[in-house]
């Protein structure tokens, strides 16, 4: 190798390093929001929703088709007729005011703690695509090479505060056994929270064994380190698989996300209020048997929403009233005292184009101005969450970032500093060369890296890059850059011998064990 060679080598290496230096790969604590919140409900209509949601609970019933559940209410005094289970209102409201309002996410780095609930808020990313557009930006079915990708970017991002699970569902494994290398993969390649598997119950007591292993054993009985997702099956329905998951985590203490599955007038009636009293019936409905596996238990108001084109019947992102639903969904669960979910970044668009941006970015500022709590699928959701873009997972991520900042709320702890300066510099001035510029230029105002704002002089002359493009390098970069945050040798061998264990006991293709 020439000496001018190897000279380039070590000046490649060195900025490399100099730029890895400057990028902080801390994560942002839990958002404490300092904005008001978009409230459009009175205190009347709070009510008249309220109302409404107590008649379809003692009225019309909520189906639980579950003997185990069943006979679960039929011990609490509940009327059971078949499946279906009608909750008295005041029954229904004494066991969610035992639901507590906050409290904090356990991750396996203590400085990756959460608080959580009220005016706190995590951002965690999609989950459950079945393609990847990867560093090609090919549309293609995901490995668990490609999960373990997203894990690590998941674990770079300051704005993720988990590496939730099967970002993306890993094709070259079995689906019976998944769940555990799903949840292996999480834990190993991050040291955030993340999202336990929910696909049955046993599934969901392996993910409780894992984090037992993990942890420490009993650690979770008083510590939430994990979320499940159970989703209803609107309108009115709770299926074995969920309740039995929901139990799981219930028994062990861990947050589950009790999550109606809402597309507004296909399974919801064609009414934005309406839709709002059916949701909320469910997901209290959900919420109370929680109370019931295990009083005390921590669990989060759910949902999920999108409306449907009555075009083509396709779920549609981004719409009015996925927004109002939202900040509607904000004001019941503060009326009941619970933390919530819901989701942001959503998008139906098939490439990272600008319906993917305006979709995301309307979804993102409803959410934010919420106050939700669990602010889920905010990284990498696109063609109505069959694809997880990386290129899009990167932006996301960045716009979170910002968004994080304006939620903050405007700072004051250095406006004398900077109102001093506007004597110094006098009319006619400019601040540039000013002490106090000089001190706070990079923090005063957010500096997104992945966008582009030069002239289109300067933009052409670097090669007429677009966000995509950019957003691909961004993500090898970090890629490049990304160290494994170990897991203890011993930790690590005692979860892949419970692996190994249970796919010896897990048929390879257990029909009876399906993703849902």
């Amino acid at each position: 190798m020439s000496v001018d060679a190897v000279g380039t080598v070590r000046r490649g290496r060195r900025a490399r390093q100099e730029v890895r230096q400057a990028r902080d790969f801390t994560m942002l604590p839990a958002l404490k929001r300092q904005l008001p919140l978009t409230e459009p409900l009175t205190q009347e209509q709070i009510e008249r929703i309220d109302a409404a949601s107590m008649h379809i609970l003692e009225n019309v019933g909520v189906v639980f088709r579950d003997d185990i559940a069943l006979e679960d209410w039929r011990k609490t005094g509940a009327k059971v007729v078949d499946e279906t289970v009608y909750l008295d209102r005041h029954h229904a409201k004494e066991l969610i005011a035992s639901i507590p309002e906050t409290f904090t996410y356990h991750a396996r780095n203590p400085a990756n703690n959460l608080p959580f609930g009220r005016d706190h808020s995590i951002f965690v990313p999609m989950t459950g695509a079945p393609f990847v557009r990867g560093l090609d930006d090919v549309r293609r079915n995901p490995t668990l090479d490609d999960l373990a990708t997203v894990h690590k970017l998941s674990h770079m991002l300051p704005a993720i505060h988990s590496s939730a699970h099967h970002i993306v569902e890993p094709y070259d494994h079995p689906i019976s056994q998944r769940h555990l290398r799903i949840t292996y993969s999480s834990m190993k390649h991050s040291d955030k929270t993340f999202m336990g598997m929910t696909t049955s119950g046993k599934n969901a007591e392996d993910v409780m064994a894992m984090c037992d292993i993990l942890f420490g054993e009993g650690y979770i009985d008083t510590h939430p380190v994990v979320t499940g997702n159970c989703n209803g099956n609107s309108p009115l329905v709770w299926d074995e698989t969920m309740l039995g998951a929901m139990r799981a985590f219930a028994k062990r203490n861990q947050p589950v996300l009790c999550s109606p599955f809402v597309l507004g007038g296909a399974n919801t009636p064609a009414s934005t209020a309406a839709t709002m009293a059916q949701l909320n019936a469910e997901a209290l409905s959900a919420l109370a048997y929680t109370q019931v596996v295990n009083k005390g238990a921590p669990a989060i108001y759910g949902h999920f929403l999108a409306t449907i084109s009555m075009k083509s019947g396709a779920p549609m992102a981004g719409t009015p009233e996925i927004s109002l639903l939202n900040f509607m969904t904000g004001q019941m669960a503060r009326h009941y005292g619970v933390p919530w979910r819901t989701s942001t970044m959503t998008s139906g668009a098939k490439t990272f184009d600008a319906q993917a941006g305006y979709e995301s970015a309307t979804t993102m500022m409803s959410v934010l101005l919420s106050g939700a709590n669990y602010v889920w699928h905010m990284a990498g959701w696109m063609e109505a969450a069959m694809t997880c873009s990386l290129a899009k997972f990167v932006v996301d991520a960045e716009q979170m970032a910002m968004a994080y900042r304006m939620a903050e709320g405007v700072k004051w702890d250095d406006f004398d500093e900077a109102l001093a300066a506007v004597s110094d510099i006098g009319p006619g001035g400019h601040y540039l060369g000013h002490p106090h510029t000089l001190e706070n230029f990079q923090s005063a105002f957010f500096m997104p890296e992945l966008f582009d704002n030069n002239s289109i002089e300067q933009w052409m002359a670097e090669g007429s890059v677009e966000t995509p493009e950019r957003a691909l390098a961004y993500a090898k970069a970090l890629l490049a850059d990304y160290e494994e945050p170990k897991l203890d040798p011993g930790i690590d061998e005692a979860l892949r011998d419970y692996i190994a264990r249970r796919e010896r006991e897990i048929p390879a293709a257990d029909a009876l064990n399906q993703d849902h």
